[in-house]
């Protein structure tokens, strides 16, 4: 068969299959005007608009991530800053009673000096001799300051003579002794001297006497001196 001769049923086929390409054509037209950049710019935007929408949750999922990674450090951080604080707190409670105790001890040991001293002081008072005073001014003098030094010092002539005209002899035969109140510099001592009194009043014959007394005490370098007192060196001789 010639292929100029075309079998009438075949060119019908082919007319009708014309005429659906040119019906389908106008659709296929609009999709296919569509140029590459125009696609890509589509898919980009779509990759955009996804992309923008997970990009928060990702910023959110480093953020939780970065604290949770940072959770642990700072716990121990703070764990670490307590026990310091606890440290610190009680080593400074520690200090603090230290320093009390300290003080309070330096304190007792500074009163017991003052009584110690105040009682060494006492017989220096109370033993005397009208025939020999001059190392029992001397004496008094040595564990005087203050008040007491100048009081002692302006009366000591006459105090000279009245012992002298009485032939006055005095003896301690006991001392007691305790403070009052006191601190590391200065104390109050209690001074209570058992005498015994011999003189032209009690007509050669020893009396029992007795000296009651305040001591003001002063600390001045290492000893303790009689800064005050506010009783009478002797008791009047009789006469």
């Amino acid at each position: 068969m010639s292929t100029n001769e075309t079998d009438p049923a075949a060119k019908d086929a082919v007319n009708v299959l014309s005429v659906a390409v040119e019906r389908t054509a106008p659709n296929l037209s609009k999709t296919t005007d569509a140029t590459p950049g125009d696609i890509d710019s589509e898919v980009t935007t779509a990759e955009t608009v996804t992309g923008s929408r997970k990009r928060p949750l990702r910023r959110l999922s480093a953020v939780l991530a970065h604290r949770d990674g940072q959770r642990p450090g700072m716990r121990v951080l703070a764990a670490r800053c307590a026990v310091a604080l606890l440290l610190v707190a009680g080593a400074a409670s520690t200090l603090y009673f230290y320093m009390q105790d300290r003080d309070k001890e330096a304190v007792l040991a500074a009163q017991e000096e003052a009584r110690q001293a105040a009682c060494a002081y006492a017989p220096v008072l109370a033993n005397y001799d009208a025939k020999n005073l001059d190392p029992y001014f001397s004496a008094v003098l040595d564990g005087a300051t203050g008040d007491w030094r100048k009081q002692f010092e302006a009366t000591s002539q006459e105090l000279r003579e009245v012992l002298a005209q009485g032939q006055v002899v005095s003896a301690a035969s006991d001392v007691q002794c305790a403070i009052k109140s006191g601190d590391q510099t200065s104390a109050e001592a209690i001074v209570v001297i058992g005498q015994t009194i011999t003189s032209l009043g009690t007509q050669g014959q020893p009396a029992p006497g007795q000296l009651s007394m305040v001591m003001r005490m002063e600390k001045s370098g290492d000893r303790w001196l009689v800064n005050d007192m506010n009783a009478p060196l002797a008791p009047s001789p009789q006469p």
